[in-house]
C-alpha cells in the first residue's frame, strides 16, 4: 500500500476495507521513517501489530 494512502485511511473517520494476511484490519498510525503501519484486526483492538505498508491491501 502507498504510504500517503495509508496515512489518509488512518486519519479518516470512514472505515476502509484494508486487509493484512487476508484478515480485515484497522490502520491506527503510519511510521514515515520505517514505512510501517500500526494495525489491529477488527474486533481485536488490543492486539496491535507493526507491519510493512507493502503487506497491506486495500480491497
Amino acid at each position: 500500500m502507498n504510504k500517503e494512502r495509508a496515512k489518509t485511511i488512518a486519519s479518516s473517520t470512514t472505515m476502509a476495507n484494508v486487509t493484512y494476511n487476508g484478515a480485515q484490519v484497522y490502520i491506527e498510525s503510519v511510521d514515515d521513517n520505517k514505512e510501517t503501519a500500526c494495525i489491529h484486526q477488527l474486533g481485536q483492538p488490543t492486539n496491535k501489530q507493526e507491519v510493512s505498508l507493502n503487506s497491506l491491501i486495500e480491497q
